[in-house]
């Protein structure tokens, strides 16, 4: 094949596109809206360091194989056809200066689970929000080498799906845990009026994209990531829910609801007014607390409070098979903590009950959440519909989970209308509920 060959492959990237080829960033995400031109992108991006980098290892990755095939490989091929060989059977593209494009897929943990070990300088993950953020750690790990090649990620993204979450958190809001580098990750927004390619050969697309549901239109086509298809509380809505500090009621009931598990303590300290308006005025949420720890972390939250009673999952009132003794005992012991109950933990109700606090009432809900309270309000817009009983949330991504269902305890402690059974009691120390809480 003559240079005269590669030469005559079409297509001039627009400016968007120019920044992704152009990034140097160990992680870059593109996307965000439908139409920008990120599978063009991704497959020029790929050929491009194989051509300059013999020798190099790339992989490209996507849920299935037979998305990967349709998306990339028959296009690969037409466009490409004399530069490579393709090999089904090895789902493989060769060039003739050795370096590689292996094709992958990844629908579940069994799936990404077969790459822990081997070692790619380049991996791209197209339509990333599908992978769960444990997928990605996985890829992450396999992103090594020794050859004098550049380690890089590229990844193409659209709001919504399991991996919505944490692509928005680490390419979007930039924030970043301790062991993450902020100049690691690099994010290039694209929409389909960034290309005029697309615009020119189908102008009845962006019309297809206005003419959506209002959350789908601001996700596909403006890439807005606190709206997407399949949220589990379209309620939510920040300008009405979160205010700040300041204009809270100074005189409220206070309890604390509480979800605890070894990967997250999600604490909310919530206030009561005298017509039954609920304020969830501090949070604490953290990772990897013992019992006694997270029971300390809780005493902290209430301290000058006045909290009367904490409501806490009832699996803490089971017998722990190392000890003997249940966790509620456990956190008894370790710190002086408001009288304890057992929520009414069942689900669907549960957020039936929250949906009503959320819903306004002659204009104004009767929750809302203090602006300090960060990872409450990231975490409700990330919760998912579940896949079989959509009137649940998806315990996918997980991360987003922990301080909504703390929410959801708080509001059936003070659900009785809403509710066919009373709490369950399970704490001798704490009133009958035949009283009142308050």
């Amino acid at each position: 094949m003559s240079a005269e060959q590669v030469l005559r492959i079409r297509g001039t990237p627009n400016e968007r596109q120019k920044l992704f080829f152009s990034s140097r960033a160990r992680y870059t995400a593109y996307g965000g809206a439908r139409g920008g031109g990120k599978s063009w992108a991704l497959r020029r991006k790929l050929v491009a360091l194989c051509l300059h980098y013999p020798g190099i290892r790339c992989l490209l990755v996507r849920r299935s194989y037979a998305e990967l095939k349709a998306n990339h490989v028959r296009t690969l091929i037409e466009e490409y056809g004399p530069l490579l060989c393709y090999r089904d059977s090895e789902k493989c593209l060769t060039f003739p200066n050795g370096s590689t494009i292996t094709l992958g897929f990844c629908a579940s943990m069994r799936d990404a689970l077969r790459y822990q070990g081997q070692e790619y300088d380049i991996i791209a993950i197209d339509e990333a929000t599908q992978l769960t953020e444990q997928q990605f750690s996985i890829f992450k790990a396999c992103l090594r080498g020794v050859g004098a090649f550049p380690r890089r990620m590229y990844l193409t993204c659209n709001p919504g799906g399991v991996g919505h979450a944490w692509v928005k958190r680490l390419f979007v809001d930039r924030v970043f845990r301790a062991d993450e580098t902020p100049d690691d990750y690099c994010f290039i927004p694209a929409q389909v009026y960034d290309n005029p390619v697309l615009l020119s050969a189908d102008p009845t697309y962006v019309h297809q994209l206005e003419t959506l549901p209002t959350k789908l239109r601001d996700a596909w086509l403006y890439g807005r990531w606190d709206v997407f298809e399949g949220q589990f509380l379209p309620e939510f809505q920040p300008e009405i829910h979160v205010v700040a500090k300041a204009v809270i009621p100074a005189h409220l009931r206070r309890f604390v609801a509480f979800d605890y598990g070894l990967d997250m303590l999600a604490a909310l300290l919530v206030g009561v007014d005298g017509t039954g308006n609920l304020f969830v005025l501090q949070e604490i949420c953290r990772p990897d607390l013992t019992l006694g720890e997270a029971a300390r972390a809780i005493e902290v939250l209430c301290r000058g409070q006045n909290a009367e009673y904490a409501v806490a999952s009832p699996d803490l009132w089971n017998r722990r098979q190392d000890s003997g003794r249940s966790g509620f005992e456990i956190m008894c012991t370790a710190a002086s903590l408001p009288p304890m109950t057992a929520a009414d933990d069942r689900r669907i109700p549960g957020w039936r009950v929250l949906r009503e606090y959320l819903k306004p009432q002659q204009g104004a809900p009767l929750l809302r959440i203090c602006a300090d309270c960060q990872e409450l309000i990231r975490s409700i817009p990330l919760l998912l519909c579940d896949a079989i009983r959509p009137e649940d949330a998806s315990g996918e991504p997980h991360g987003a989970t922990h301080a909504p269902e703390a929410l959801r305890y708080a509001v059936m402690s003070r659900a009785a209308p809403y509710c066919e059974r009373d709490v369950p009691d399970r704490n001798f120390r704490f009133p009958s509920r035949n009283t009142s809480l308050f």
